[in-house]
């Protein structure tokens, strides 16, 4: 499986980015996904996860109402559009996907790390 990730930048406070990840390897449709991040000096968190077929969504606290995970099972792709961002959004972000059978977004966000496959991240910079 091999996952990459696009879309990221420098953005100030209060902008927008939309992140992409293109999956490869085996049918996209049939687990769910998810986006994670890791800021400077900081453990890799849980930000999105949506489930197969695009049967649900699930997000951290932290980005609640902010940002919208949504997939294109044709395109095999995965995004993160994010809406009013702050400082505290700065990380390198990774879209991940499941080495096992995981197909709801909640799974998905309580997935243990090893059970990832991870893109290479993409990194988005918020200044004031």
């Amino acid at each position: 499986v091999q996952l990459q990730a696009s879309g990221g930048g420098l953005v100030q406070t209060g902008g927008s980015l939309r992140l992409s990840c293109a999956a490869s390897g085996r049918s996209f449709s049939s687990y769910a996904m998810g986006w994670f991040r890791q800021a400077p000096g900081k453990e890799r968190e849980f930000v999105a996860s949506i489930g197969w077929r695009d049967c649900g969504t699930y997000y951290a606290d932290s980005v609640k109402g902010r940002f919208t995970i949504s997939r294109d099972n044709a395109k095999k792709t995965v995004y993160l559009q994010m809406n009013s961002l702050n400082l505290e959004d700065t990380a390198i972000y990774y879209c991940a996907s499941p080495t096992r059978a995981v197909t709801s977004p909640q799974a998905m966000a309580a997935n243990p790390r090893p059970y990832m496959y991870w893109g290479q991240g993409t990194l988005v910079t918020v200044s004031s």
